[in-house]
């Protein structure tokens, strides 16, 4: 009944994210927050710029993997990317509850 506000499990979407082929980890944390600690392989783009992801993310269709600290940041980036054209994006939520390897 409530599964509309239900999030991935970030563990399990990260073991996703490694074996699609393609496919990249964005943390839309802001870059004091990466350099804290995020996901190894991830790369960082704010949701405070986000517009700035055609940068580093060149192909609409590429599997995009998007987390941020509890998942709400990831959902407003998740928005804004799809109103840029990207097809194939999840919101795997928050770095919070991630109980992997965290690179600094």
């Amino acid at each position: 009944m409530f599964n509309y506000i239900k999030r991935d499990d970030i563990n399990s979407a990260v073991a996703e994210y490694q074996k699609t082929k393609g496919a990249i980890l964005l943390d839309v944390r802001e870059r004091d927050e990466y350099a804290s600690g995020h996901i190894p392989e991830s790369i960082n783009v704010p949701v405070s710029e986000i517009d700035k992801v055609k940068d580093k993310i060149t192909d609409t269709d590429t599997p995009v993997f998007v987390y941020c600290l509890a998942g709400t940041r990831a959902k407003r980036a998740v928005d804004a990317m799809t109103k840029m054209g990207y097809s194939n994006l999840r919101n795997i939520g928050g770095i919070k509850s991630y109980t992997g390897e965290i690179e600094r």
